[in-house]
């Protein structure tokens, strides 16, 4: 079992509210629609649109519009033709941040992106250049509560690599992606239900910023998340409570 992670600190902020933003409906129907165009319209054999789904019914997509997506995704109505890009860049106190958007209308993206980190004492980066920073995991977060030895007897068993302990008390079941359904799927068939769930873009390590530059890497990633064109945005920024003030 791993030790105490600050993850949680940089998760638990103002984007959770983005399920209450009219943006976020689009953006998943987004993420649905290219998952079923690049690995077809069935979620049994489509792990990506799996996970689109699971993301996109967590904020309450109603089915139909769902359906709707993957219809679209299939050929089956006309699609507008997203292309999917990275962007990487440093925000406040030398923080990584990565952007992951959809578009269909390269220029504007990358000006708006461009834009966001300009105005908020960040800058864009190379390809690489803080990817490497970060990988790709499942994690599923249980709350404080939940008997740790049995979590970690039955994540193991179905394939999780690890299991770690938040600051918080809450506990974090760590896998690959590929094992992710599986583990997720255990568990919950064992009767232990994840309060989060989801396969992410986690950090190796956190950099914490306090004071001014805190607050201007919060201001940042909002900007950034509520660009039209970005689905994603991953950073490995601890920041303290007080940043979110008046936030």
């Amino acid at each position: 079992m791993a030790g105490h992670s600050k993850w949680a600190n940089i998760k638990r902020h103002k984007w959770a509210q983005d399920a209450k933003r009219s943006k976020i409906f689009t953006k998943h129907i987004r993420e649905i629609t290219v998952a079923a165009r690049l690995g077809g319209p069935d979620p049994e054999t489509n792990a990506r649109l799996r996970l689109a789904l699971d993301r996109a019914f967590a904020v309450n997509l109603p089915k139909d519009r769902a359906d709707a997506a993957i219809k679209k995704g299939a050929g089956l109505e006309e699609i507008v033709n997203y292309e999917e890009i990275r962007y990487e860049g440093y925000g406040p106190g030398g923080t990584a941040i990565m952007v992951d958007c959809m578009t269909d209308n390269r220029n504007r993206t990358v000006s708006e992106v461009r834009h966001a980190f300009s105005k908020h004492g960040g800058k864009m980066g190379t390809d690489n250049s803080v990817a490497y920073l970060f990988q790709e995991r499942g994690v599923l977060t249980f709350p404080a509560e939940t008997d740790g030895d049995r979590l970690l007897e039955v994540a193991l068993e179905a394939g999780a690599e690890d299991l770690a302990e938040n600051d918080d008390g809450s506990l974090e079941v760590l896998t690959t992606p590929s094992a992710y359904r599986e583990v997720r799927d255990a568990l919950l068939a064992a009767g232990l239900e994840p309060s989060e769930a989801d396969v992410t873009q986690r950090p190796d390590i956190t950099v914490h910023v306090e004071g001014d530059e805190a607050r201007s890497t919060l201001k940042l990633l909002e900007w950034l998340e509520d660009l039209d064109d970005v689905q994603h945005v991953y950073t490995n920024a601890e920041l303290p409570a007080e940043a979110y003030e008046g936030a």
